[in-house]
């Protein structure tokens, strides 16, 4: 009997002793994750030799393409090149031009970038005048007026917005070649936006709050009329709207939250007073502990190319919770801001075309926007 109290003794002490050792485990990894979440996540060299080869293999890779177009009769049906001689690789228009958006940005944050005369060999034969004259004519097209809007449209402006402050011989040139078609899209979303009655609060290219945010950027520095138009509309818009369904998030094919997309642009459009007001009605106790309202999410199928959407949900929400958080100096919401990024940062080498055509573009993005 003695032996058997012994051995009992000895199983609960060993049972106790696991038991510790798991517990520690679990709060020693727990804690890895909160101290690496909690870490500043800065563009470096290593991310921008990582990110940049994802825009630049396929700046000029014309096939798959997805045009998107409005085909008026047989004449219509060209070849991505020849339909849009500027921005035909990366699988769709829009994809091309932030692609384009992620070199440049690439270049300016390191001058003597290792692959820096590659880049430039390539923008030079996309970014020309007789190009960017032939995407005017375009989207001048009575059947392809509404080509690209509002997304498109807002990564073009993007793209104008770096271009004009990238003070290089090269920047300088790039910005000019591109004039008539930055014009012609400041034209349309001043025309857009002023007739438009109702957002459109959706997860994909349509988000209203999107489009506004990214010409608001623009506009607020070299476009005064658009600047103000985006800032009454989405008032009229925004201001009134409280309690965001965050639960109802993520859809399936979301790269963006209707929610943050939209307390991201208040964040640009209201006093910070006023906006705080405005975001406790909006989002209750978001701001308190931003953690609980949102998790990071996964993609099942990284070659199917709507669901490889919600790795760039990750990198869109981590954008919108840096420009949140540091306007209201707000560590919980960068917190949960690096969270996401970390979800799908190493994941865009997936060797699936359908999210690394895209991805980098919105991971630049996102480390542009961590100050």
């Amino acid at each position: 009997m003695k032996n058997l109290y012994l051995i009992l003794a000895f199983i609960c002490f060993s049972c106790n002793t696991k038991t510790e050792k798991n517990v520690s485990e679990t709060n020693t990894s727990e804690k890895a994750i909160t101290d690496s979440d909690a870490q500043a996540i800065l563009l470096d060299k290593k991310k921008a030799n990582y990110l940049y080869h994802f825009a630049f293999n396929c700046m000029d890779q014309e096939y798959p393409n997805k045009l998107g177009q409005v085909l008026g009769d047989a004449s219509y049906l060209k070849t991505p090149k020849e339909l849009h001689p500027a921005f035909y690789g990366c699988f769709d228009w829009h994809s091309s031009v932030h692609g384009h958006w992620t070199l440049v940005n690439i270049l300016k944050s390191y001058p003597e970038f290792q692959e820096r005369d590659a880049i430039l060999k390539k923008l030079k034969a996309t970014l020309t005048k007789e190009n960017i004259l032939k995407e005017v004519a375009y989207f001048d097209d009575e059947h392809n007026k509404t080509f690209q809007r509002t997304y498109g449209w807002a990564w073009l402006l993007k793209l104008s917005e770096s271009l004009k402050e990238w003070h290089t011989p090269e920047g300088k040139e790039f910005a000019k070649n591109l004039e008539p078609l930055t014009n012609l899209i400041e034209d349309k979303c001043i025309e857009f936006f002023n007739k438009l009655n109702y957002p459109i609060r959706v997860g994909e290219h349509p988000n209203t709050a999107f489009g506004m945010s990214f010409a608001l950027d623009y506009a607020a520095k070299y476009n005064p009329e658009l600047a103000k138009v985006i800032k009454t509309k989405a008032k009229e818009f925004y201001f009134e709207d409280e309690d965001c369904p965050l639960t109802w998030e993520p859809g399936g094919f979301d790269f963006l939250s209707p929610c943050l997309k939209e307390a991201s642009l208040m964040a640009k459009v209201l006093p910070k007073k006023e906006y705080i007001k405005w975001l406790d009605k909006f989002l209750p106790e978001f701001r308190e502990n931003p953690s609980p309202f949102m998790q990071t999410v996964e993609v099942v199928d990284k070659s199917d190319g709507k669901m490889a959407h919600l790795d760039g949900l990750n990198f869109s929400r981590a954008w919108c919770l840096y420009e949140m958080g540091e306007i209201l100096d707000n560590q919980k919401m960068i917190h949960l801001a690096n969270t996401h990024f970390n979800a799908s940062y190493d994941k865009i080498d997936s060797g699936e075309y359908a999210g690394s055509h895209w991805l980098a573009s919105f991971a630049l993005y996102a480390l542009k926007t961590n100050h």
